[in-house]
Order: structure tokens, then C-alpha cells, then sequence
């Protein structure tokens, strides 16, 4: 059994109050990597702020959810959440979380290349860090399943490392640009980003996330270490 796992079950078995045990172990893998200092030791959730008016019952898809951070996000905001991702685990936690914090939302199992909804069904779609993952041929499918399940005049909002941010050209160096493969990050230029969503969603915009970062959240200030703080001076504004 992973490491990661393990973890997770003996912290489990404590059975304190407090944060859920998988996401004290997953906030390093779905927030960043200047979370890593609290792998296990999360002391509250790490809930971000959602680039968007307030939700008035509106329908809200997050996907690749994993425990359901901008779920309970969006929730707050008033809209009605639901989260998919291809982890039961990651679903599971989403479902405590959100039942702990006394929020309603939905999550399903899937996977977001066919997503199990009817067309036209969410006002709102959203994604942090999900099509990165994906082959240019896959990323193209997904952006086509988002078309097909946003209302008509539906927004989508999705976050994306493109190919000039300066910790994504680290990472390019650090794996001297070669192809990437399985999970690795795709990294994509804002004219070739400008064209798939345009073309499978509509007319788009972007905007400035994080400079120095990827998932660094200004929300989470007060969780950072002083070492790992002074990039939130650069974190994006919202438009």
C-alpha cells in the first residue's frame, strides 16, 4: 500500500475532530507545491475565492473537484455545485467535507473527457488544473464536452499553466523540454489556449492566476510560512 495511503488510515483511526484525514493528505497534490509543509498537519481547509458573482441557485460543474475545495467555494457563493472527478477517494472526501461544513453539493465518479450530464445543463462549468493533464487530442475533447453541457450564454472559467509562465518554463528546463508523458503537465501558449477554448466554447478572455506559483491562493495567506508568503504579492487580481 502507497505511503500516502497508509498515512491516511492511521490518521483516520484517531478519530479526532478537526480536518478530514485524506485531505490533510491531498492538499500537496491538488493545492501546490508550497503546500507541502502542511501535508498532515492542515489545521483548517483551504477554501479559495471564486472569480465570480454570486451564484443565485445557479447550476456550477467543478471538474477534477478532488475533495471539493471549489465546490464548498462555489457553494458559498450560492450556487449549486457539482463536482466530478476519476477519484472514488477524492468524491468521498468531497461528500464529508461539504456534510461537515453543512453545504449542499453533488459529486459524481468520471471522467471529465464524457461527462455524464445532458447537454446544456450548467450555467457555470470550472476547473483548476485539470486539462493540463491531458493529451492535445484529449484536452480538445474535454473543451468539446464543456461546450456541450454549458447553457446557452453559460460561462466557463478554467485555470491553466501556459508555456511563458516563469515557474512553468522551471519545470520545462528542469525536464529539458522534452515530450510529456502519462500525468505530466502540457503546457500551452495563450494564442494556442485562445484558439481551442474560442473554438470549442466560445469567445475568451484571460487573466494573470499566480506569477511565481501554480495554485497558490491569496485566501490561504494566513496558512503560509513566512518563507513560502511573499509570492502572494503577486498572485492575480480578479478582473
Amino acid at each position: 500500500m502507497p505511503r500516502k495511503k497508509k498515512a491516511v488510515l492511521a490518521d483516520a483511526k484517531q478519530f479526532q475532530p478537526g480536518i478530514d484525514s485524506a485531505v490533510k493528505f491531498l492538499v500537496g497534490a491538488t493545492n501546490g507545491i508550497l503546500y507541502r509543509h502542511l501535508i498532515g498537519k492542515l489545521t483548517s481547509y483551504t477554501i479559495p475565492e471564486l472569480r465570480l458573482h454570486s451564484g443565485g441557485g445557479k447550476r456550477f460543474l467543478d471538474i477534477g473537484c478532488s475533495w471539493g475545495r471549489w465546490s464548498v467555494a462555489a457553494a458559498r457563493l450560492g450556487y449549486q455545485p457539482v463536482g466530478i472527478d476519476p477519484s472514488l477517494g477524492a468524491v468521498l472526501a468531497a461528500r464529508r467535507v461539504c456534510l461537515e461544513l453543512g453545504l449542499k453539493a453533488d459529486f459524481v465518479v468520471g471522467d471529465a473527457r464524457f461527462l455524464p450530464f445532458a447537454d446544456q445543463t450548467f450555467d457555470t462549468t470550472f476547473s483548476y488544473s485539470t486539462m493540463q493533464h491531458f493529451s492535445r487530442q484529449d484536452a480538445l475533447i474535454y473543451l468539446a464536452e464543456i461546450g456541450r453541457v454549458l447553457k446557452p450564454g453559460g460561462e466557463s472559467l478554467n485555470q491553466m499553466p501556459n508555456t511563458f509562465g516563469i515557474r512553468c518554463l522551471y519545470h520545462q528546463v528542469m525536464r529539458k523540454f522534452r515530450s510529456p508523458v502519462h500525468f505530466e503537465v502540457r503546457y500551452w501558449t495563450v494564442p494556442e489556449l485562445q484558439r481551442a477554448f474560442s473554438s470549442s466554447i466560445g469567445p475568451s478572455q484571460f487573466s494573470v492566476d499566480c506569477f511565481f506559483g501554480i495554485g497558490l491562493q491569496a485566501a490561504d495567506a494566513h496558512l503560509m510560512s513566512k518563507k513560502t508568503s511573499a509570492p502572494y504579492s503577486n498572485v492575480g487580481i480578479p478582473p
